[in-house]
């Protein structure tokens, strides 16, 4: 590769889409031996945040799913987009430092190795649902009258009239949930936070219900693009989760297919976007598996790595090696 960074940059970049690939030559020189990592660069953010430019919000239905209500059911109007439902959690998050090239593998030092990424922050992966504009200023413990994007799936979950319509009952059923789950507003809105939090609650007994990961005798993690989980299973028994978490966006997909971890880091560190990449694990390119310190429910995907909260990604640490089987199926609602 051509030196296209100061030579000075200790640490190798990942990469998360190959947009740019052919317009970058990039290089960076391995962390000296003993070096430990760097602290990743982070500043406050609340989680759940919209990056500027998105419209947030757009919705289709889940293959197998109810399908979203119907046009003329009160649902928010198309002009009026999806916002995060605390008010303070309208500031930009810091975005997934995915990059456009592979990383230069190399082996990293037992020192490296032994060094731990930094905790995440207070309330990075709290639960905030996206909801109108007009309803982010509600009154605390009141009840919404908008039908959600999800209102047909989570009446269905819910065990009520599926009918995509919010009534009193629907709201009152909701907020119930959402209370229980921790999901702010609890305002009854049907938003994708709360039908994310119901289909990843169904699938922790059985998420290969469907049979679409591939059984293996050997340990494949499997990555529903679909619903936004994945898990480790080993034959038919699952070793891993299933876990939340948030893949490509529509310009840069989280590609499907058969892939292998190829090269693991647990300090990985972007010398392009100098953010961290803990745990990361790059099974496709640049695409890797890798913690981010915000909410993966975000409407927003990323560059075309799986992220994970901190905690899941250090669990993924310990069910993966290198070698292991990787296997992405279904397409991120938007994309």
């Amino acid at each position: 590769m051509t030196p296209g960074h100061s030579r000075s940059n200790r640490y190798k970049w990942g990469t998360c889409g190959l947009a740019l690939a052919a317009a970058l030559t990039l290089g960076a020189a391995a962390p000296a031996p003993g070096d430990p990592p760097p602290p990743p660069s982070l500043r406050p953010v609340a989680p759940g945040t919209v990056a500027p430019g998105t419209t947030p919000g757009a919705s289709t239905a889940v293959p197998g799913e109810p399908a979203p209500p119907a046009p003329g059911n009160s649902a928010p109007e198309p002009s009026e987009a999806l916002v995060p439902g605390i008010a303070e959690a309208q500031a930009e998050p810091v975005d997934t430092p995915d990059q456009v090239l592979p990383p230069l593998v190399y082996q990293p030092g037992a020192d490296e190795d032994r060094a731990e990424p930094a905790e995440a922050p207070a309330g990075a992966y709290r639960l905030v649902e996206y909801v109108p504009r007009s309803e982010v200023a509600a009154k605390p413990g009141s009840c919404t009258t908008r039908t959600g994007p999800h209102q047909r799936q989570v009446e269905q979950w819910l065990g009520l009239k599926a009918d995509g319509r919010q009534s009193p009952a629907d709201c009152a059923a909701i907020r119930k949930f959402q209370q229980a789950q921790g999901i702010s507003p609890t305002i009854g809105f049907a938003g994708p936070v709360t039908w994310s939090r119901m289909q990843f609650l169904s699938a922790r007994k059985n998420p290969n219900a469907a049979h679409k990961c591939p059984v293996k005798k050997t340990r494949v993690a499997c990555v529903d693009l679909n619903r936004q989980l994945m898990w480790v299973q080993t034959g038919k028994k699952v070793t891993y989760g299933p876990v939340p978490i948030r893949s490509g966006r529509a310009s840069l997909p989280t590609r499907a297919g058969w892939h292998k971890v190829y090269w693991r880091h647990k300090n990985h560190w972007s010398t392009i976007y100098h953010q961290s990449m803990p745990y990361a694990q790059f099974f496709d390119g640049g695409q890797a598996f890798h913690a981010i310190y915000h909410s993966v429910y975000t409407t927003v995907g990323s560059q075309g790595c799986v992220n994970l909260t901190l905690a899941d990604a250090r669990s993924l640490w310990n069910a993966l090696r290198t070698g292991d089987g990787v296997y992405v199926w279904g397409h991120r609602e938007g994309t």
